[in-house]
């Protein structure tokens, strides 16, 4: 039963995340149909598929450069080895390389274009603060961010976000010829809203991808309430030792590195914590 609830969980979150993705495409159609298709637009439009497919070849190299992240050999940390190679084990997994992290805050990563391109941080507070068995809930939610293809997905929505956003710029000096009070209303209306709403959409994916991750992660572990333990003591952490982290790296973080409240929450790129317990108690 717990097997089923898994799956279904995580097939909910794809398909939520592939009719993200889908409203994302057809923003980018509309604003390409209300431009008309200047070469000027085409340009930028390559220029931003360009730069997000350098992102994604190297991302796991920035991830983790920005993060100062160090690899470990087994000889210095040859438990860790042992259950990651046990949990990509159960996972059907490559093992992955891994890397420490010289930060109190107890946190941790995936990243890599595929399994076979992957690497796992972890930092050093959070094998210092966690048990063994909600280490392994981390561990395996991270493994499922890599089964899951989660940086190809994020790589692809930045991709068109980026170029929503740039569209936009670009009808605002080579919009509609229609001068009308109108026209212009609209104009500036779709200039201001079309980046927003990507960024919104944008976000929305990668909430779904963390409940995902989450799913899968209990179900690799073989128990959720190891997870969700991790995951509330991680948040006190974070907001007990606040980390300096690039913004282009916050995404990959199993809890938001720094805490975020009021208006700010909602635009977090990850879901509360209190609503990832929840679903991951309920699985119990």
């Amino acid at each position: 039963q717990a097997m089923k609830t898994t799956k279904q969980s995580t097939f909910g979150a794809t398909l939520r995340t592939t009719i993200l993705l889908a409203s994302l495409s057809g923003l980018l159609v509309v604003i390409g149909a209300l431009i008309g298709g200047p070469s000027t637009a085409g340009l930028f439009l390559g220029i931003a598929l360009l730069i997000n497919l350098g992102s994604y070849f190297f991302s796991d190299k920035l991830a983790l450069k920005m993060s100062r992240a160090q690899p470990i050999e087994e000889s210095e940390n040859p438990r860790l080895y042992q259950m990651v190679r046990e949990l990509t084990t159960r996972a059907d997994l490559p093992m992955p390389r891994l890397y420490m992290i010289p930060q109190d805050q107890p946190n941790a990563f995936a990243t890599g274009r595929n399994p076979k391109h992957s690497a796992v941080a972890v930092t050093q507070g959070i094998t210092k603060l966690l048990s063994e068995d909600e280490l392994r809930g981390v561990l395996a939610h991270e493994l499922t961010h890599i089964r899951n293809r989660d940086i190809l997905i994020q790589s692809v929505a930045a991709a068109i976000g980026a170029a929503i956003t740039y569209l936009a710029y670009m009808f605002m000096w080579f919009g509609s010829d229609d001068d009308s009070p109108l026209s212009l209303v609209a104009s500036l209306a779709m200039v201001l809203l079309a980046p927003i709403a990507a960024s919104i959409i944008q976000l929305s994916i990668s909430r779904q991808r963390e409940y995902a991750a989450d799913a899968g992660g209990a179900e690799i572990c073989g128990n959720p309430e190891s997870l969700a333990s991790a995951l509330l003591r991680l948040e006190q952490g974070a907001t007990a030792m606040p980390m300096q982290v690039n913004q282009a790296a916050e995404p990959l973080y199993i809890v938001k590195p720094f805490s975020s409240k009021g208006l700010a929450g909602l635009f977090s790129t990850h879901p509360p914590i209190e609503e990832r317990v929840k679903r991951l108690r309920q699985m119990r």
